[in-house]
């Protein structure tokens, strides 16, 4: 039977609820609030403090998928033996501080903020819990196995970055295919993108929500102009451009989404000149 799960002293969670409140400021243009987020995330999951190291225990077992039944327990395994050796004193208090400066800082609401992953989080802290019982830990070990066994999602979704000799070739064969060269909010997006893997992407989140509401605005006024309403087809292909911007915050931030902005941002560059 599962053990009653403190979601505050889920050092995932917190994280996960940080990233969807940065979000929201970012949508609401709360740039305050967004600079105060982004500095508890910094100041908070860096380096080789204890909330760092356990956060990187949870996406261990997370971001993996598609994996084999002997490479999925083996990471449950090393994960679960790590995370035992960290000083739970320690951990509890600096959980204790960011918990106390979310409250202050931001707002208790934050806690209460929909994360998707919500249960496999509880099922990995659960896991962790040394005051487990074997039987139950094993059933709940079991079923995160057959989560990562899992083909729904790709291997190289979320937030992988490319090294560069992959950034110059993408530049390349995306100068080639378009035939100019990248604008500077293209090269801010990419170089957003190589570097995401250093702050678990929140950088590349804060611009992606920045840009994609700066290009909504673009194409919502575009379905104004006279050029785009007298034509049913460049209107029909306009708003569907705009509903897939609409969506983009339920894909994935993989490399697809980024050429899917890039070429936006491209149409918007042609509707501005």
């Amino acid at each position: 039977m599962k053990m009653k799960h403190n979601k505050k002293r889920n050092t995932a969670f917190i994280f996960e609820a940080l990233v969807r409140e940065l979000t929201k400021a970012v949508v609401e243009g709360d740039v305050s609030k967004k600079k105060k987020i982004v500095n508890l995330i910094r100041n908070n999951f860096k380096g080789n403090n204890l909330l760092s190291k356990d956060l990187r225990l949870y996406k261990s077992i997370m971001e993996l998928k598609d994996a084999d039944k002997e490479l999925a327990e083996r990471v449950i395994f090393e994960a679960r033996m790590e995370r035992s050796s960290i000083d739970n004193k320690k951990l509890f208090e600096e959980q204790s501080e960011i918990i106390n400066k979310i409250n202050k800082e931001i707002s208790p609401d934050v806690f209460s903020n929909f994360v998707p992953n919500y249960k496999d989080l509880a099922t990995i802290s659960q896991i962790f819990n040394s005051r487990m019982k074997a039987r139950d830990r094993i059933l709940l070990e079991r079923e995160m196995v057959g989560k990562m066994m899992s083909l729904e999602e790709s291997k190289d979704s979320s937030l992988k970055p490319i090294d560069n000799l992959t950034y110059k070739t993408f530049v390349k064969k995306f100068n080639e295919k378009y035939n100019q060269e990248l604008a500077n909010e293209q090269k801010e997006l990419l170089k957003r993108y190589i570097t995401s893997f250093e702050d678990d992407g929140i950088e590349l989140k804060v611009f992606l929500n920045e840009e994609i509401s700066r290009l909504k605005e673009i194409l919502s006024d575009s379905l104004k102009l006279e050029e785009i309403k007298s034509d049913e087809v460049m209107l029909e292909n306009t708003k569907k451009v705009y509903d897939m911007l609409v969506n983009a915050n339920k894909r994935d931030i993989d490399k697809v989404l980024v050429q899917d902005i890039l070429k936006i941002q491209n149409l918007a560059r042609e509707i501005n000149e």
